[in-house]
Formats: structure tokens, sequence, C-alpha cells
């Protein structure tokens, strides 16, 4: 409880590092079931343009948090996405739809995919998509 109230205040303040490990070493996450969704799928990330824009969840846009953008999965259904090339996780929310862009599967926020991206540089990763139970 303390840990959680830590990180509100953190984020409240404005002080989380975007570095912060946000691959899935939590003890609690670790615990949860996963459904496979979708193998080899492509993910990539939205620019810095969308920060600050609504997302069609009604939500604002932040390229610091852990979030995506999917055309089917309901808002707020968590996802744990997996670079296949060099198997970092992530856990995010879908707060928006898309990617609209033929043959994309997901946009993740900018953080999301610097995270699992073994290529900085890149702007398309191929990922394992599998739904938070």
């Amino acid at each position: 409880m303390k840990k959680i109230l830590l990180y509100i205040a953190l984020a409240v303040s404005g002080t989380v590092a975007a570095q912060e490990s946000s691959v899935d070493t939590d003890s609690e996450v670790e615990k949860c079931e996963y459904i496979m969704y979708k193998k080899n799928a492509h993910a990539s990330y939205y620019h810095d343009k969308f920060t600050g824009r609504k997302t069609a969840s009604g939500r604002r846009f932040n390229n610091n948090e852990l979030t995506a953008a999917h055309k089917k999965f309901p808002f707020g259904t968590k996802l744990r996405v997996t670079n296949e090339i060099n198997n970092k996780s992530i856990i995010v929310e879908i707060t928006d739809r898309g990617p609209f862009i033929k043959g994309r599967e997901i946009d993740l926020s900018k953080r999301a995919f610097m995270d699992i991206a073994s290529n900085k540089k890149s702007g398309l990763v191929y990922v394992t998509i599998e739904i938070l139970k």
C-alpha cells in the first residue's frame, strides 16, 4: 500500500522518471493469467504531436504513460505486449482506437514502445499480444 501511495505522489508531482522499469517484474502482475490474442503482430508508437490530445476514451493522451490504441478491445482492457525478438514485455491499457494503417495491430505510447524495443530507432516491432485476465 505504501508503494502505491508513493507512486501516486510521484506521479502527481510529475517526477516519475520515464526510465522507470516497466517490464513485468511486479509480483502481482506475474500472478495474473493471460489469454493469447495474437502472435507476430505489428506494433508502432504514437508521434509526440498527439500528446495532450483527447483519445477516443476521453482521456488526454500522454506519451509517458503505458497506454495503447487498438481497433477492437474495450477501453480499459489491459494487455501484455511482448517483443518477439528480445522477449521484453510491458503491460498497457487500451485508451484509444487505432492504428489506422493497414497491417498494424496496435499503437503503443512511446514509453511503452521504447521499454520493449531492441532497436530504439525502429518505428515498428513484431509483438505477441496477450489479454490480462
